[in-house]
């Protein structure tokens, strides 16, 4: 029997989301439509499709989170049974999308610096400006170059502290809409960022 606080309905939820990750858009609907037959609360059910269209998708096809955020509120707007439909689409999109964890690796990450390196201050160059006290005696904004006063709308320039200055935390995946953002990057960032041999 289906418990909705028992194992059965984390076992079942957790076959949800393998399905969604493993790109098996009959696996996950199968499992959504067990949920849904068993009672589980649709909310729950779309928050982690929210959760893992961002953590399993990602940059890889950014439309996925919206596909999943719009099913999430149409479960608020629609309510069972039609939220089922939206419900639907939104798992097989996430399942059918190019897959890169990518953006959880890196809040991963800088969230590990965060806690274990020294928090140095902001730079000058990127501190607020916007008061002139603070601009003319303290010099904060000194130096900032403004991105679309140059070509392309980039410039090289320092956007991290010192003692972290050569971390790259997001390293995007050769997988789907990501192979174009690794392509920019690559480009803006040449001999500046190093970047791992990518996930594809």
């Amino acid at each position: 029997l289906y418990d909705r606080e028992g194992d059965v309905h984390y076992d079942t939820i957790s076959a949800f989301i393998k399905s969604l990750r493993g790109s098996d858009p009959d696996a996950a609907v199968y499992w959504l439509a067990r949920m849904l037959a068993a009672g589980e609360d649709p909310r729950f059910i779309a928050r982690r499709m929210v959760v893992h269209a961002a953590e399993d998708v990602g940059m890889a096809d950014p439309m996925a989170l919206v596909v999943a955020t719009a099913a999430a509120q149409a479960v608020e707007f629609v309510g069972l049974p039609e939220a089922r439909i939206p419900m639907t689409e939104a798992a097989i999109y996430i399942a059918t999308a190019p897959k890169s964890n990518s953006v959880v690796e890196a809040i991963g990450s800088a969230m590990g610096d965060v806690e274990a390196v020294r928090a140095e201050p902001v730079p000058r160059h990127l501190r607020d400006s916007s008061h002139s006290l603070a601009a003319a005696r303290l010099g904060h904004g000194k130096g900032y170059k403004y991105a679309h006063n140059y070509p392309g709308h980039f410039v090289d320039q320092q956007y991290l502290p010192d003692n972290v200055r050569d971390r790259v935390y997001y390293q995007p995946s050769e997988s789907g809409f990501e192979k174009e953002i690794r392509r920019r990057l690559l480009a803006w960032w040449k001999g500046i960022k190093r970047y791992a041999f990518p996930k594809s």
